[in-house]
């Protein structure tokens, strides 16, 4: 058992792991919205940036899977922060890259280190906070995301418009350095999960995560949930620039309008999954998404306000089925190898959306006129990966205890 932690300092941690989150997801979002100056910049096609897009993924489903061989050996505090650092220096990298190939190699770098600081906050989640309260932890952290996109994705596309691409990447590598510091100010040492079976060889933990059919279930449900969203958005800003009619200089404002509606709405669906139930509610709001996940991949030329409309509910929705549905794959794990759980998890999800990610390339092209054909196609698999989801949670059992 780890040790409890007052209310207060619990919201400390929660607030600091939100804050290493928002660096990882602005970092991994960014590219979305940048598609079409980077595409402009660059010279690429749409399969070239579903590539540089999927790069991260693909990186960060091989460093989950390595990781799983370690992370249950170390600290949790030390490693979580000694990954942040790297993290720093690569998307650092990113910012300096002079072209095509060296961004690509750099991305992927980010991605392997992006990967295990993702695990490693929901590993700490796991350990630290009460299954009760568990969904809530899983709100407060996920508005990093929220926040990602009401002010990091906005100013990040404010700066490339005024400064430049890089500008984006060099900030989140200096605010990497100033959430170490303050990482190493808050976060408790956490080291009760470390076995003194020093004979255990590197691959013991992950054979036994494997080797339990409930983690198995959990494992797939999560591929499933990011498979479900990762097919339609990396295009969403393509698509509406180029066929929706919306002017890049826009583009923030959907960002804005989405991220201020998560801020709310993700903590609210957090409690409401600790009160009502982690699966009825994941059930209802993924039946809800299916709504926008249509909506945004279908639609034609329609006014800025209509489009924000769908897209505000499209984040509300498809990122708000995340909440609980971490919360329940979190407490699939056995204790004592939630490390390695949630390790081959970020492995799971990030191959997911590089899949996903890869195969909306492939299907989605551009026509003469610069528009995106295939789109509509890309939306229908989405959504049947969000139904196979839904039917499928019922498999997880969860454990009550930390």
């Amino acid at each position: 058992m780890q040790p409890s932690l007052s209310l207060q300092r619990e919201n400390y941690l929660l607030l600091t792991l939100a804050a290493i989150q928002f660096i990882n997801i602005l970092d991994f979002m960014i590219m979305m919205p940048l598609g079409p100056i980077l595409m402009s910049s660059f010279g690429m096609n749409t399969h070239e940036f579903g590539l540089l897009v999927s790069s991260y993924s693909f990186s960060s489903a091989i460093s989950g899977l390595l990781a799983a061989t370690f992370v249950d050996r170390f600290e949790r505090k030390r490693l979580l922060l000694s990954v942040s650092i790297l993290f720093g220096l690569s998307t650092l990298a990113c910012g300096l890259a002079p072209d095509y190939s060296t961004l690509i190699v750099a991305r992927g770098l980010a991605g392997v280190f992006g990967g295990i600081m993702g695990a490693m906050i929901q590993t700490i989640v796991g350990d630290v906070i009460p299954f009760e309260r568990r969904a809530h932890a899983s709100g407060v952290v996920s508005t990093a995301f929220s926040i990602s996109t009401v002010a990091g994705v906005p100013l990040s596309l404010w700066l490339a418009n005024h400064v430049g691409w890089r500008a984006p990447f060099i900030l989140i590598a200096g605010l990497a350095v100033l959430f170490v510091l303050i990482g190493l100010r808050i976060l408790p040492e956490l080291r009760q999960h470390i076995s003194s079976d020093k004979r255990d060889h590197p691959f013991a933990a992950m054979f036994a995560v494997l080797g339990d059919i409930n983690h198995l279930h959990a494992l797939l449900f999560s591929a499933l949930i990011m498979f479900a969203g990762f097919t339609v958005i990396p295009y969403i800003t393509l698509y509406a620039v180029n066929n929706v009619g919306i002017s890049l200089h826009n583009i923030p404002y959907v960002y804005l309008a989405g991220g201020a509606a998560t801020l709310v709405s993700a903590r609210r669906i957090g409690r409401w999954a600790d009160l009502h139930g982690k699966v009825k509610v994941y059930r209802l709001v993924a039946a809800a998404a299916l709504l926008p996940l249509f909506a945004v991949s279908q639609i034609g030329i329609v006014p800025l306000w209509l489009w924000l409309i769908c897209t505000t509910t499209f984040f509300v929705l498809v990122s708000g089925r995340t909440i609980p549905a971490m919360a329940i794959v979190t407490s699939a794990a056995q204790p004592k190898l939630r490390g390695t759980f949630m390790s081959l998890n970020a492995t799971m999800q990030s191959f997911a959306m590089g899949l996903a990610t890869s195969l909306a390339g492939f299907i989605i092209t551009q026509d003469g006129a610069g528009k995106i054909v295939g789109y509509a196609t890309v939306g229908y698999i989405a959504m049947t990966a969000n139904v196979l989801a839904i039917l499928y949670v019922s498999r997880i059992v969860m454990h009550h205890q930390k």
